[in-house]
């Protein structure tokens, strides 16, 4: 597996436009991206500070992924995104070192990225998505 950098922060949030007032106004950065991802039942909104990104995750359904985690923990964190350049070997490799995989295979994401998740209770509580543009 090669992880070239950390690609984003997801964090939960339960309205966009409110989260986006405390990062936008209170920490200055900009917002560069707004999208939906209807599969996901997820709004999200980009912004970046240096090399990374910040994802912000606002649930459209509440029996969402992002509607279960706010309505089990609250807002905050959700998951860490790193870069890697095949995603599907990534996850083949990460399973035959006994994690258990959320994704088997690779999906579309926000950005056009090619996604797959690892399961929290194999990553010591913290979901990891690997991220790629890998084609194939």
């Amino acid at each position: 597996m090669n992880i070239s950098h950390i690609e984003h922060i997801g964090i939960a949030v339960s309205n966009i436009d409110e989260a986006l007032k405390y990062y936008r106004d209170v920490l200055g950065l900009e917002c560069y991206a707004i999208e939906e991802v209807p599969d996901q039942k997820v709004k999200t909104a980009f912004l970046k500070v240096g090399g990374t990104k910040i994802e912000l995750l606002e649930s459209t359904d509440p029996e969402g992924p992002i509607g279960k985690f706010i309505e089990k923990k609250g807002p905050g964190i959700h998951h860490l995104a790193f870069a890697v350049d095949d995603v599907d070997k990534s996850l083949s490799e990460a399973e035959s070192e006994g994690v258990r995989l959320i994704d088997k295979a690779k999906r579309k994401g926000a950005e056009g990225l090619n996604i797959g998740f690892l399961h929290p209770k194999s990553t010591f509580g913290v979901l990891t998505e690997f991220c790629g543009n890998d084609q194939a």
